[in-house]
């Protein structure tokens, strides 16, 4: 069975590394990430325990660690109205009492583990539910086709993790173990779907090719290890080293431009290490680009959508590369007169500065550079927090650099300005650049 948990480890492993690398600032996805993670390292400690019976509480605890995860993704999958309230109490409620509950269920108290696998499972369904139950108040195609991908995976997960902990040895423990990894597969799956319509991206090519390079690297590098599991038999230092390097080969490959980024760090001055950041966002983010991106046929409510994504990649030119506005009529027509063929980044250099230029029209002409009155408000949602880059409510951001005008904008914002009436304020304000920008596109096809 080694084999199978292999296989299932190397896709739980991957796809969670995958997850993670494509926006580790986005909370669904880091949770997400964590629960594959989590249900890997299940699968490693199972092979390695060798049906001990001290590892049955650890086993119980290694299973559940997914639920708990994949409940808060589902929590984080809620309309505003109830994701915020129901986050609190997934972080200041469920995971504090998983926590108490795994410890002794972890040292062999098995009753504290069977009680934190029925509150795990409770919270997986009912995240599920929840969100099943809000599906109407999804976008008409891109997030309700997800919502059957991700109850078929949830309820399948939820019952082989029930068989697992209550005993009901269908198949072979560890074989039952490694077929989670399917049910997790369609989970993450589905949530990269989701990440990637919420993005305007496109996914099946980024993701196969991805798929495609890391089973390559891990089959070279794990092989290895493979023959001389099969000269020398199953011994638990050589499935130790397969498993070590199926995860090496795997994470090297996913995380392979954040661990150039951290090296640049050290190797290179800053400017450079800007160039090259900006160089290898780009050719990440290049596969995931529509190539069809047909903007005249695109609803007004994703046009906003994508708008307000856009602004949100303002201080990353390689991000905006995957953006479908960067295929916007103004573009062509800035770019018309160069000699050379514009490439990507040349683009998305453009998209950039038409974004800067709707965000100068929503300025008051006042003749003053800062206001604090109502007509203010859209243009100092977007100005100081996109282009200037100030984040008035993070206490791991700050800022040294500023002018007088912007800790003026800083010091209003965070004693003045809720945090979820920015983001009003911001939701308004994307839907006026989106209008301008639409019209634009509207003047090209009429």
């Amino acid at each position: 069975m080694v084999w199978v948990s292999a296989v299932a480890f190397g896709v739980a492993w991957w796809l969670g590394w995958y997850l993670l690398a494509r926006d580790a600032r986005k909370a669904v996805l880091r949770r997400a990430a964590a629960g594959l993670i989590a249900y890997a390292i299940a699968v490693v400690a199972d092979q390695l325990a060798t049906g001990d019976a001290w590892f049955d509480g650890m086993r119980i605890v290694l299973v559940c660690l997914p639920a708990v995860a994949w409940s808060g993704v589902f929590v984080l999958l809620l309309t505003e109205r109830w994701s915020t309230h129901a986050d609190r109490l997934w972080r200041l409620g469920l995971i504090p009492l998983s926590a108490v509950l795994a410890m002794p269920a972890a040292a062999g108290f098995l009753p504290a583990g069977y009680v934190l696998g029925t509150v795990a499972l409770l919270a997986l369904m009912g995240g599920m539910l929840a969100v099943l139950g809000q599906q109407c108040d999804w976008d008409e195609d891109g997030r309700r086709s997800v919502a059957g991908l991700l109850t078929v995976g949830a309820l399948m997960f939820g019952l082989s993790a029930a068989l697992i902990l209550l005993g009901l040895n269908v198949l072979p423990r560890t074989a039952m173990l490694s077929a989670i990894a399917v049910d997790l597969a369609t989970l993450g799956v589905g949530i990269a779907v989701l990440d990637a319509f919420e993005e305007g991206q496109a996914l099946r090519a980024d993701m196969v090719r991805s798929l495609l390079i890391s089973t390559a690297t891990a089959a070279v590098f794990g092989g290895q290890a493979a023959v001389a599991i099969v000269l020398a038999g199953q011994r638990t230092a050589l499935v130790a080293l397969l498993f070590g390097a199926i995860a090496a080969a795997i994470a090297m490959q996913v995380l392979n431009g954040p661990l150039q980024a951290g090296i640049d760090r050290f190797a290179f001055a800053p400017p450079l290490q800007q160039a090259r950041g900006e160089l290898r966002t780009a050719a990440e983010e290049l596969p995931r680009k529509r190539v069809e991106t047909g903007l005249a046929a695109l609803g007004e409510a994703e046009f906003i959508r994508l708008t307000r994504r856009a602004l949100s990649h303002y201080a990353d030119l390689g991000k905006l590369v995957s953006s479908p506005l960067i295929d916007l009529p103004a573009i062509d027509s800035r770019l018309a007169g160069r000699d050379s063929p514009p490439g990507p980044l040349d683009r998305a250099t453009e998209l950039k500065a038409l974004l800067t230029e709707s965000i100068s029209h929503l300025k008051p002409r006042t003749g003053e550079d800062f206001g604090t009155s109502e007509e203010w408000r859209h243009y100092n949602s977007v100005y100081f927090y996109y282009v200037v880059g100030i984040r008035p409510y993070s206490v791991r951001t700050k800022r040294t650099d500023l002018d007088p005008i912007s800790r003026r904008a800083l010091s209003w914002f965070a004693d003045q300005v809720p945090e979820r009436t920015l983001r009003n304020w911001q939701n308004a304000a994307a839907r006026i650049i989106a209008a301008q920008l639409r019209a634009g596109l509207d003047t090209v096809v009429s």
